[in-house]
């Protein structure tokens, strides 16, 4: 998988829209890089990071008064569109660069081609109930495939993790089910929610019942997380938190996490907590991602493909979810099963019955 395929036919979240002020910035996705800038007129625009001329990333360059973006070496300049010109040699022609479109949404820049219809901007809760509570980015040093592998099961909630979900002792009593469909995979998890002081702000009780439930996408890589609370009587706790996290693979070896957090409140007497609650939701899943983050170097040589590992029902997911990825992400559509997949394949299926 390296040299990564080019997949901005997607939109990306890439950086916070406050964070792009007068200065260029830099980000990768895919091993490629961009240089993001506001034009004259404070609109976000991204180029190439890389001058025509002789390379020099234009991310170190400075935005002009007329908006345009000029390189740090030779000063060279460009408009939003890549259209350049060479202020020690004026007649020069082909100049340009290529440009990409930037969308701002829920106070982040979307990165895509040109080309990238809007309709295919990934939705957000909007609509149905739920505030957002803000967003955050977290660097995993790890490729793609080992961040979404860990984000596709929840066995490593008891080890990893020290505020969601249940503890070790319990780790005999999860309910579980995953669905693997045509474009993306769903899964469901119920145990007892582990004592945690915080989860009491969000009205968690002793002896509460956790459920996490996902859907993982891959038009780009996404997961929405779904985590609510039960009393053991079946009462539902008054908070579900919503977390819409983004996989960009920055480098081969590198991937960002950004992260969307919502929450909605079920009990209309307790609506006017909702703005200071989708905060406290906001850390408690920025705490969680950070276990996660800290984590994963540990395992970040992981193999790419599952051959040899003795995979069990919780991992269900990982091998449909790796096809779907090559197929609608990477655009890689693999007519048969290759040799090197029938263990991986074999072993899923024994992990389910």
């Amino acid at each position: 998988m390296e040299p990564l395929p080019d997949v901005l036919r997607h939109f990306h979240p890439v950086l916070p829209a406050t964070a792009l002020r007068k200065k260029p910035m830099r980000v990768e996705v895919a091993g490629r890089a961009y240089a993001l800038f506001r034009d004259a007129e404070g609109r976000p625009a991204a180029l190439a990071d890389a001058c025509p001329h002789r390379f020099a990333p234009l991310s170190k360059g400075r935005v002009r008064a007329d908006g345009r973006l000029q390189c740090p070496y030779h000063g060279w300049r460009f408009d939003a569109q890549g259209q350049g010109a060479n202020p020690s040699q004026p007649e020069l022609r082909h100049c340009d660069v290529k440009s990409f479109q930037v969308v701002e949404h829920r106070g982040y820049l979307w990165l895509a081609h040109r080309d990238t219809p809007l309709s295919s901007l990934p939705e957000l809760p909007a609509n149905d109930g739920y505030l957002f509570g803000g967003s955050f980015s977290v660097l995993f040093e790890a490729p793609l495939h080992v961040a979404l592998d860990n984000f596709s099961e929840d066995e490593h909630t008891p080890y990893v993790h020290t505020r969601l979900g249940w503890d070790d002792p319990h780790a005999g009593q999860v309910e579980f089910e995953a669905h693997n469909l045509e474009d993306h995979t769903e899964v469901f998890y119920r145990a007892p929610q582990r004592p945690a002081p915080l989860m009491k702000l969000l009205g968690v009780r002793d002896g509460d019942l956790f459920r996490n439930e996902w859907v993982t996408r891959f038009d780009p890589v996404h997961s929405q997380y779904t985590v609510s609370w039960e009393a053991p009587s079946g009462k539902q706790r008054p908070f579900i938190t919503r977390a819409n996290i983004f996989f960009v693979p920055e480098t081969a070896k590198t991937t960002r996490l950004h992260v969307f957090s919502f929450l909605r409140c079920v009990q209309p007497l307790l609506k006017p907590f909702l703005p200071v609650a989708a905060r406290v939701a906001m850390e408690l899943t920025r705490w969680e991602v950070v276990d996660d983050a800290r984590f994963i170097p540990t395992v970040a040589d992981t193999p790419y493909s599952h051959r040899g590992m003795r995979l069990d029902r919780y991992d269900k997911p990982l091998v449909h979810q790796r096809r779907l990825m090559e197929r609608i992400y990477f655009r890689q559509p693999r007519t048969t099963t290759t040799e090197d997949e029938l263990p991986a394949v074999t072993l899923a299926r024994e992990a389910v019955g």
